[in-house]
């Protein structure tokens, strides 16, 4: 029996046993399978249940002619909440991803401006980003309400930073960080600076260029150069259950206060919580 030949609905049913990928795959296979594949019924079942929210909280609105539209556009990081946070969903799992400003952190002594400044970046979205100026007692703390994510997805949570040419003072020491959800806690440190190369990969003119060559050699909690022009570093992880916990929070906490000498140049751009890929 030919696919062409199934009802609609039947053919929803069975590719919502798959993801989005393999729809888009499904629908070059023939022009029938492509109306198939096409149909708001099919991409239903890939959008978030709160995708209308979503959609709402847009900076830009935007309409829409097909739910598959609606999927497309979601893939693309979008400025929702007055532009305070992104949000897209991962195309070949459908699951929800978020970076939250700097602004909806909790940084210390953030609004004194002999310690921290806001200020546009260029390669940034968001209106502002905090740069440290000085400081020896350095703290930053988040939260993540797990509502806002998708069951039965484990997920990672990273801080964005650049390092601006001054820094100074944030390799003398690993930063600690903390992460707690319900009753587990996660205790660990970070580093932030740049990962210096070692004797044998020779003379590396940038970071980009020891994250290509060291690859996964790249030690645990260093940052890393992402596409974007950011580094990222990772918190750490926690899984979403599809039930019991869309009340609780995800608390994240960074901080370097045992060394009481100076550091300053880290810019924050913000968190970023997405599924975890093995």
């Amino acid at each position: 029996m030919s696919l062409e030949l199934l009802p609609g609905d039947c053919f929803a049913h069975i590719l919502a046993f798959a993801s989005p990928r393999d729809a888009c795959r499904c629908s070059v296979v023939s022009p029938g399978i492509r109306s198939l594949t096409d149909s708001d019924a099919v991409w239903d079942n890939f959008l978030p249940y709160d995708y209308r929210e979503i959609i709402a909280r847009m900076v830009t609105p935007d309409v829409f002619r097909s739910k598959k539209e609606i999927f497309m556009k979601l893939c693309e990081p979008l400025l929702i909440d007055g532009g305070t946070k992104t949000f897209w969903i991962d195309k070949s799992t459908g699951k929800k991803c978020y970076r939250l400003n700097a602004k909806h952190l909790s940084i210390t002594l953030a609004e004194n401006p002999l310690f921290w400044s806001w200020k546009p970046h260029p390669q940034s979205r968001f209106s502002e980003v905090a740069e440290l100026r000085t400081i020896w007692w350095l703290e930053i703390k988040g939260m993540v309400k797990t509502i806002m994510l998708s069951p039965d997805t484990l997920y990672g949570v990273y801080l964005i930073l650049q390092l601006a040419d001054r820094a100074y003072g944030l390799d003398c020491l690993a930063s600690e960080i903390i992460l707690e959800f319900g009753s587990f806690k996660l205790l660990g440190t970070v580093h932030l600076c740049r990962y210096r190369c070692k004797e044998q990969v020779g003379d590396c003119t940038s970071h980009r260029n020891r994250n290509r060559m060291l690859g996964s050699s790249l030690p645990e909690g260093m940052p890393c150069e992402r596409e974007d022009g950011w580094m990222e570093v990772e918190i750490g992880a926690f899984y979403r259950n599809h039930g019991g916990d869309e009340d609780q929070n995800v608390k994240i906490c960074l901080r370097e206060i045992k060394g009481q000498h100076l550091k300053g140049g880290l810019i924050v751009e913000g968190l970023e919580i997405r599924p975890k890929l093995f």
